[in-house]
C-alpha cells in the first residue's frame, strides 16, 4: 500500500463528491434538516394535555380541584362543557382528549365525609399517553385529597396524623429535569451519522460503474485495499465535520448536557464512522446502481438505528428474540456510548464493552469490503 496512491484515489474522490450535487446534498444539508425536524418533533413529554371539564355542581370546592388542574404544567383546561354529549363531542373532535367530571354532591360528600369521588374520562385511542395523562391525573387529585382531608380534620377537630411509617425521597441522577430530548437527541446523532456516512459511501464503486470509468480504474496499478482506504478517507472527513455539527447543535442549541471528555466522543464517534462508511463501500462493491446501493443503504441504517437501537425504544422492554438481534445492530453501541458521554460523563474505560463490539463490527465489515472488491469486469 503506496501513500502516492492513497493520495491519488482520495483526490478524485474529492472532485467526484464536488461536482455531485446530491452528495453534497446528503453530506451538508441532510444533518442540518434532520437535526431540527426530529429534534423537535420527537418528544415524549406530556406538557399543557387539553382537558375539559364537566362541573356538575358549580360549588368552590369543585373550582378548586380545576384550578389545581390548571396550575399544573401537565395540563390546561381547553373548554368547560355543560353536559356529557358536550364530553362527548370535545373527545370526538379531538378538542380535549382528557375529561373530569364534578358529580352534583362532590361538596356534601368532601365536608359530610372527607372523601369523594371524581370522574376521569380519557381518550385511550393513544394508549401510552393515556397511561401517563392518567398518572399525572392522579397524582394532581392526590395532591388536592391532601389539603382536603387537613382542612377536614381540622374542622371536625381530629389531630393531624404526621406520622409516616414509610416516606419516599426521590433523587434523580443524568437528567434531573427528566427532559426526553435529553436522551432523544443524542441517540439522534447516532442516526444521521449511519444515515449520512452509509449513503455517502453507498455511491462510490457504483457510481464508477455507472459512469463508465470502472476500466480505468481496474487499469490502473492501485491495489483494491489502496480503493477502499483512498475511496473512504474523504468521507470520513465529511462525516467529522458532520459529527461535530450534530453533536455541537445538540449541546449549544438544544442544551443537552455533556459531561464527557472531547476525546471519548472523538474516538468513539470516528470508530463508528468507520463502520458506517464501510457498509457503504461494501454495498456499494456488491450492488452496481447508485439507487439500488443507495436504497438498500437506507434500509440497512435508518430502520434498525430508528427501532432496534435504543434510540427510542428501550431495549429491556423488548420481547426476547428482539433483544438478542438488537446485539447485531452496529448502533446499538454508539447510542450507548453517546448517551453515557452526554448524561453520564462515563470514560473510554468505562464504556469498553460497547466499544469493543464497534472494534469487532468494523474490522469485521471492512474484512468483507476489502475481499468484495476484485479488479475485473465481469
Amino acid at each position: 500500500m503506496k501513500l502516492r496512491r492513497l493520495k491519488a484515489i482520495a483526490v478524485k474522490e474529492v472532485l467526484q463528491i464536488w461536482r455531485d450535487p446530491r452528495s453534497l446534498m446528503i453530506a451538508l444539508l441532510l444533518p442540518f434538516t434532520q437535526m431540527f425536524l426530529f429534534g423537535y418533533g420527537v418528544n415524549l413529554d406530556l406538557k399543557h394535555l387539553p382537558v375539559c371539564t364537566f362541573d356538575r355542581e358549580g360549588s368552590q370546592l369543585s373550582q378548586d380541584l380545576f384550578k389545581h388542574f390548571q396550575a399544573s404544567q401537565y395540563f390546561a383546561i381547553a373548554r368547560n362543557v355543560t353536559s356529557y354529549a358536550d364530553v362527548v363531542a370535545a373527545i370526538d373532535h379531538g378538542t380535549c382528549s382528557f375529561a373530569i367530571v364534578v358529580p352534583p354532591d362532590f361538596s356534601e360528600r368532601l365536608n359530610d365525609t372527607g372523601a369523594a369521588s371524581v370522574q376521569a374520562i380519557v381518550d385511550a385511542t393513544d394508549d401510552n399517553t393515556a397511561n401517563i395523562a392518567y398518572g399525572y391525573a392522579a397524582a394532581v387529585v392526590g395532591d388536592y385529597s391532601s389539603t382536603v382531608q387537613i382542612r377536614w380534620q381540622d374542622r371536625q377537630g381530629r389531630a393531624l396524623q404526621q406520622i409516616q411509617p414509610l416516606v419516599v425521597q426521590s433523587r434523580v441522577w443524568f437528567n434531573e429535569d427528566l427532559e426526553s430530548r435529553n436522551f432523544i437527541i443524542p441517540g439522534l446523532v447516532a442516526m444521521i451519522m449511519a444515515l449520512v456516512g452509509a449513503q455517502l459511501t453507498s455511491l462510490t464503486i457504483s457510481r464508477e460503474w455507472e459512469r463508465g470509468t470502472m476500466e480505468l480504474l481496474v487499469s490502473t496499478p492501485v491495489q483494491p485495499n489502496e480503493v477502499m482506504f483512498g475511496k473512504l478517507a474523504p468521507y470520513l472527513i465529511l462525516g467529522w465535520v458532520d459529527a461535530a455539527f450534530c453533536l455541537a447543535l445538540a449541546a449549544l442549541w438544544f442544551g443537552v448536557p455533556f459531561r464527557g471528555t472531547l476525546f471519548a466522543l472523538f474516538v468513539t464517534t470516528s470508530l463508528f464512522l468507520v463502520v458506517v462508511l464501510s457498509i457503504g463501500y461494501l454495498l456499494s462493491v456488491v450492488i452496481r446502481s447508485q439507487v439500488g446501493a443507495s436504497q438498500i443503504a437506507l434500509l440497512v441504517t435508518m430502520l434498525p438505528t430508528t427501532l432496534l437501537s435504543g434510540y427510542i425504544f428501550p431495549i429491556d422492554q423488548m420481547p426476547k428474540a428482539l433483544q438478542t438481534i438488537t446485539y447485531l445492530i452496529y448502533s446499538r453501541y454508539y447510542v450507548s456510548i453517546v448517551k453515557d458521554l452526554f448524561l453520564k460523563g462515563s470514560s473510554l474505560a468505562e464504556l469498553s464493552t460497547p466499544i469493543l463490539f464497534l472494534v469487532v463490527y468494523a474490522t469485521a465489515v471492512m474484512v468483507l469490503a476489502a475481499r468484495a472488491f476484485r479488479k475485473r469486469l465481469d
